[in-house]
């Protein structure tokens, strides 16, 4: 965890110092961060927190897996897409799923088929 040849102690020491404090968190089995597009998620990552001036920072070490988000799709636009297209709910439904929600380039997709 520490950079070069510097001594861990001596390191902590001068940390200490500057007033500022680091402890690994044990035990952590998953981190996940979400976002509007999907989830970014550590398995059995390192997570360090570090106060300094009343503030903790949170460091994650770890290989990071991308879960693209499924968007919400409302009862009432796959009636529309199936209506449109005289395809079933669940074509229409995938469609849309497809195409992140955007009606339009639902029909035209299923149009097309």
């Amino acid at each position: 965890m520490y950079p070069g040849k510097v001594n861990p102690k001596k390191m902590k020491q001068m940390m200490k110092q500057m007033g500022m404090e680091m402890e690994e968190i044990e035990g952590v089995e998953r981190v996940v961060i979400q976002t509007v597009g999907g989830d970014y998620i550590f398995d059995e990552p390192q997570v360090v927190a570090t106060r300094m001036q009343g503030i903790t920072t949170y460091q994650i070490t770890g290989e990071p897996r991308f879960e693209e988000a499924i968007p919400e799709i409302p009862d009432e636009d796959v009636a529309l897409v199936a209506s449109q297209t005289g395809a079933t709910d669940e074509v229409a439904r995938a469609a849309l799923i497809e195409t992140r929600g955007d009606i339009a380039e639902a029909i035209l997709k299923l149009s097309e088929q």
